[in-house]
């Protein structure tokens, strides 16, 4: 089994929907970003470019790339499965954090799980995604801003 770490950190913006685990989210400001801005679906990819040895988001898919600009996370993390999946390695688990103070995502969070594993082809319960506060500190606390972390779990 092979374990990777991925963290993503985005603003919010207006004039963008907020977009997080393939889920658009009703809120006034989405997430800045060259692609839809979706720091779940980004951490997650970079946990599993880490776990399969792989280079991180950004090479994979570089901002000065065109191709990339505004397309949805999902389709991202969709070549990062075929990625891995080229290197003989499967998708095992996926868990996740999302820090920010709004809005609350609770009544999201099982679409967004839904969305993670129909994305990676597997199970729902092998997908978790959680969420907590900044408690008020910092850009996250003051709201300006959203990260998530992630941890992805391969075997060969």
């Amino acid at each position: 089994m092979r374990v990777g770490i991925g963290y993503d950190i985005h603003r919010f913006v207006e004039g963008k929907p907020l977009m997080l685990g393939g889920v658009e989210i009703p809120h006034i400001k989405g997430l800045e970003g060259h692609s839809d801005g979706d720091a779940l679906l980004h951490a997650i990819c970079d946990a599993i470019l880490g776990a399969g040895g792989m280079d991180d988001i950004g090479h994979q898919f570089p901002v000065n790339d065109d191709r990339y600009l505004n397309i949805s996370s999902a389709e991202l993390l969709k070549e990062v499965s075929k990625k891995i999946q080229k290197k003989g390695f499967k998708v095992e688990y996926v868990d996740s954090v999302i820090i920010l103070e709004e809005p609350k995502i609770a009544p999201f969070k099982d679409r967004m799980r839904r969305e993670i594993s129909a994305t990676l082809g597997i199970a729902m319960d092998s997908v978790s995604v959680k969420a907590t506060t900044q408690e008020g500190i910092g850009a996250i606390g003051r709201g300006e801003a959203l990260a998530a972390y992630a941890i992805a779990c391969l075997t060969a």
